[in-house]
């Protein structure tokens, strides 16, 4: 009994050790990917140029909704003078219309649309050349952990010493 005591002990004690030796052993920085992000010229292209397009394709389908609201007055003042075939056609030549909106809609600002595959085109390249040089950084400094200050990766404090944002912007030149 004693013994097997004495044995638990010591096995908890060459753990305790071997974690903490472990823990220590580990290299950890953390960069600011967005004050990365904003530095590189072609990424404030790309964001300007995206604004853009976006504005436009909002301004195109608010100016398509207020045809709707228009073509929805009209029917509403005409309603007791048309037929009831007309009065049919109308309002599905509004919901056709609704549709068609929305479908633009869609089109532009879906999860698979226009502003997404844009996004990808301009956005994705640069930021696959900032997360190599981020890791090629860490390769070469023997990091094993660098985490994304700007994200929402939890981090509450951070000493500035282990801020490797600046060596990456470096790299980057």
């Amino acid at each position: 009994m004693k013994s097997t005591i004495i044995k638990s002990t010591l096995v908890t004690i060459m753990l305790a050790g071997f974690f903490a030796f472990t823990a220590q052993a580990q290299r950890i920085a953390f960069v600011d990917v967005n004050r990365i992000l904003e530095s590189v010229a072609d990424y404030e292209k790309a964001q300007s140029e995206l604004e853009r397009a976006s504005s436009k394709w909002r301004q195109d389908i608010a100016q398509e909704y207020d045809k709707i609201k228009g073509m929805y007055n009209r029917y509403q003042a005409e309603q007791v003078l048309l037929s009831d075939d007309a009065r049919r056609k109308r309002e599905e030549e509004i919901m056709a219309k609704e549709k068609e909106v929305r479908d633009l809609q869609r089109d532009k600002f879906g999860p698979e649309g226009e502003l997404f595959r844009m996004r990808q085109e301009l956005v994705r390249p640069i930021q696959d050349k900032i997360y190599a040089t981020i890791e090629a950084y860490a390769k070469d400094r023997g990091y094993d952990f660098i985490f994304d200050r700007s994200g929402n990766a939890g981090i509450i404090f951070s000493n500035p010493a282990y801020d490797k944002t600046d060596d990456v912007l470096q790299r980057l030149k």
